[in-house]
């Protein structure tokens, strides 16, 4: 059973940036699609960024260029670097991971079978 473990999460002013992380735990190998989503209540859940296990990454539109997503395979942690945050980017942000097997293609439009409790991320103007 594959666990995920958010971090970094906090309150930022305007043009600021946060760093988040997901540990992850438990593997029994293979490969896995990673990714990034964000939900605020009331709405749908957003996928922000995806990494396959290529290192190829997707994009939201509303976060290209400013947004960076990572994996650091050696110590199992998945990275948001997120830069010139704005007060749209205020949701609680999750970690969430698929493995590679149960479908083609990464992207947040896939079901990912793990996910992580959430890190809530606070832009304010």
């Amino acid at each position: 059973q594959v666990q995920l473990v958010e971090s970094g999460g906090g309150s930022v002013q305007s043009g600021g940036s946060l760093r988040l992380s997901c540990l992850a735990s438990g593997y029994t190998g293979g490969t896995y699609c990673f990714g990034w989503f964000r939900q605020v209540p009331g709405k749908e859940r957003e996928g922000v960024a995806v990494i396959s296990n290529d290192g190829t990454t997707m994009y939201a539109d509303s976060v290209k260029g400013r947004f960076t997503i990572s994996e650091d395979k050696v110590w199992n942690r998945l990275y948001l670097q997120m830069n010139n945050l704005q007060p749209e980017d205020t949701a609680m942000y999750y970690c969430a991971a698929d493995p590679a097997y149960r479908a083609y293609g990464c992207s947040s439009t896939r079901v990912f079978s793990y996910w992580g409790q959430g890190t809530q991320v606070t832009v304010s103007s």
